[in-house]
């Protein structure tokens, strides 16, 4: 059975930082492409960042270029979003998920496995 746990929410101020992760048990990870979703009130989901397998390709919706860093260490089964310089309109539930293949990362409808997501709330 697979379950990935998210957490590292929480409040916190326009301009601020927060590290998420998302900790995945009942695969084999390292075979597992990682993605982060966030969907916000009455909006619909939308792509943050992916993560190949092994680590070695990354890719970021533009509006998170270099402000957001998504990492995994295969050797705790656990993937990580370091979000910087967060916006109020970055308030929003993020999700982390997990498909077995890299090719087009971007599409929320190819992850079978889903966490529960985990509240992030950027204050003005």
């Amino acid at each position: 059975q697979v379950q990935l746990v998210e957490s590292g929410g929480g409040l916190v101020q326009t301009g601020g930082s927060l590290r998420l992760s998302c900790a995945a048990s009942g695969l084999t990870f390292r075979a597992y492409t990682m993605g982060w979703f966030r969907q916000a009130p009455g909006k619909e989901r939308e792509f943050v960042a992916a993560i190949s397998g092994s680590g070695g390709n990354t890719y970021y919706a533009d509006s998170v270029k270099g402000r957001f860093t998504i990492s995994r260490d295969n050797a705790k089964n656990t993937v990580y979003l370091l979000q910087n310089s967060l916006k109020p309109e970055e308030t929003a539930v993020y999700y982390c998920a997990a498909r077995p293949r890299w090719s087009n990362p971007t599409y929320g409808d190819e992850y079978p496995y889903w966490g529960q997501g985990t509240q992030v709330t950027v204050s003005s």
